[in-house]
């Protein structure tokens, strides 16, 4: 009864992986990717995230209750987002250990993204790879023992001041699950 057991439990978990290549899914849990509820201090909803292991990690920001403007968005080292200010989401995210900014001369940290337009309308979307890296495990891991965050920024980042790109007060926080 033990082998049988067994066998069918074998057999249904090699059809489901079967199933789920089939249907271009891969049975792995990073296939799922990883969410986030970006979060203003009062516990507004700002945005949401998303990211996708694709040659990298594919992120991508949609507005959901900013104003109309441009904001920084960068990954920050750690997994927590107490309010209101923040910090618990330690520094930028830089496995890489290289300076702030697109447009530094001396190359730019992993957690260097693009700004965020947000219209008049209110939407606005920021879609990006982060090459070089993986969503969970490998040598530049994302999501590692102490998890990430996403922070969007009062003001747009200039892409050259170290740290932060004179980006302004973090404004709203989501820890990516």
């Amino acid at each position: 009864m033990k082998f049988r057991q067994h066998a069918c439990s074998t057999l249904a978990l090699l059809f489901l992986a079967a199933c789920a290549t089939d249907a271009g899914v891969e049975p792995s849990s990073s296939a799922a990717g990883a969410q986030a509820e970006i979060r203003d201090a009062g516990g507004r909803m700002m945005a949401s995230a998303s990211a996708v292991d694709a040659a990298g990690v594919r992120v991508r920001v949609a507005a959901a209750g900013l104003s109309p403007g441009t904001y920084a968005v960068h990954v920050h080292a750690v997994g927590r987002c107490d309010p209101p200010e923040f910090a618990s989401a330690g520094p930028h995210w830089n496995p890489t250990t290289r300076h702030h900014g697109q447009l530094n001369p001396q190359g730019h940290h992993l957690g260097d993204l693009p700004n965020l337009t947000v219209g008049t309308d209110g939407a606005g979307t920021v879609e990006f790879t982060i090459p070089g890296s993986s969503l969970r495990g490998g040598a530049h891991a994302l999501i590692d023992g102490d998890g990430a965050a996403l922070v969007v920024h009062a003001n747009p980042d200039d892409y050259r001041t170290d740290p932060s790109g004179n980006s302004g007060a973090r404004i709203a926080c989501g820890v990516l699950n």
